[in-house]
């Protein structure tokens, strides 16, 4: 992505040495490379890493279609809960991302090897997926994401995630409950507890695509207990306060008995 330099009247340098710009609206991803030391009241300013501004590309009026090539799934972005369960409303920086939707287009496909493979989801289909996934346009002045059909988790019916229905080499596990107290006895809080990588599997995806085209079973099976990667997959919340992860088989470790 081309590095690009910033410079406005409106930006300005506050106390404590933060870069803030007002007015500033970006149509694209803008990634700066670095901002290079800057003194002020005779102190030196520490240059900041790689930052990207992202947001969502604008489709101009004038269009009023948008189609998706090859593989690839326009979705229509879920609106994201402004309050708490219990009834708080939320500030725009506290809502959470929304990672589901509604299958809006399908591009025509991909082939592998001699085989031609139609994209599996329909329109009107509402799916799950990758919280990071996918390039977010406003379109009919609407939030939308493109994405690749592999970048879509599963599909789901209900608003219980525990609904989820994988996809591909997708699997879908509720977590086991984090240990309340220490070997020794002490109660642990929340943010002392360890992330558990332990869980079940409660549904499974039909499998990857071999060069033929045909479905490849995964040697995972709802009922399983598994060890899984640590930080790998998507995490998500049921109604009942339970936690469940989704991610793909190849993450999973070990079935333990």
């Amino acid at each position: 992505m081309a590095a690009a330099q910033l410079t406005s009247a409106a930006s300005s340098i506050s106390g404590k040495g933060f870069v803030s710009f007002e007015g500033l609206r970006a149509s694209n991803a803008v990634k700066i490379s670095s901002f290079s030391p800057l003194k002020q009241n005779a102190l030196s300013l520490r240059s900041f890493p790689a930052l990207v501004v992202k947001a969502a590309t604008t489709v101009a009026p004038k269009y009023t279609a948008l189609k998706p090539l090859g593989d690839r799934v326009l979705v229509k972005i879920s609106t994201a809960e402004e309050k708490t369960s219990g009834g708080i409303l939320l500030p725009t920086t506290a809502q959470t991302k929304p990672q589901a939707g509604e299958v809006v287009a399908v591009g025509e496909g991909r082939t592998i090897g001699k085989t031609k493979l139609e994209v599996s989801l329909k329109t009107g289909t509402k799916v799950v997926y990758s919280k990071y996934a996918g390039t977010e346009v406003e379109f009919d002045g609407t939030n939308h994401l493109i994405l690749k059909e592999d970048d879509i988790v599963g599909t789901l019916d209900t608003d219980e995630i525990k609904d989820l229905q994988p996809l591909n080499d997708r699997v879908l596990i509720k977590v086991a409950e984090a240990e309340e107290k220490t070997a020794g006895g002490l109660f642990l809080t929340d943010a002392s507890k360890e992330k558990p990588s332990i869980g079940t599997v409660v549904a499974v995806g039909p499998g990857p695509l071999d060069d033929e085209g045909n479905r490849k079973p995964l040697s995972v099976a709802p009922g399983n207990t598994v060890l899984y990667s640590k930080y790998a997959g998507n995490d998500f919340k049921g109604s009942d306060g339970s936690d469940y992860i989704a991610l793909r088989a190849s993450d999973v470790m070990a079935v333990l008995s």
